[in-house]
């Protein structure tokens, strides 16, 4: 998969994980679609790691739910560290 596809992926990844996360986060649509991005090559790396995952097809079921669940790793961890400010 190239570039362009990989950042497509990542892109909806981050848009369907902020809508599968109960609540609100922090950051607008940008913030969470660059938070995609980064998930789904975390969750990429992480599955190729782990379970040695081939991710070259852009329609596969498995390289979509690791992009997927990556991002909401991604927006989980990046809402503990941005929802602890004092007020």
């Amino acid at each position: 998969m190239g570039f362009l596809g990989f950042l497509l992926l990542g892109l909806i990844a981050g848009a369907i994980a902020k809508a599968i996360l109960p609540g609100r986060q922090g950051g607008g649509w940008f913030a969470t679609l660059l938070l995609g991005v980064v998930g789904a090559l975390l969750g990429g790396w992480l599955g190729s790691l782990l379970f040695n995952a081939p991710l070259q097809d852009f329609f596969s079921f498995q390289t979509w739910i690791l992009a997927i669940v990556g991002s909401i790793v991604v927006l989980l961890i990046y809402g503990l560290v941005t929802g602890r400010k004092r007020e």
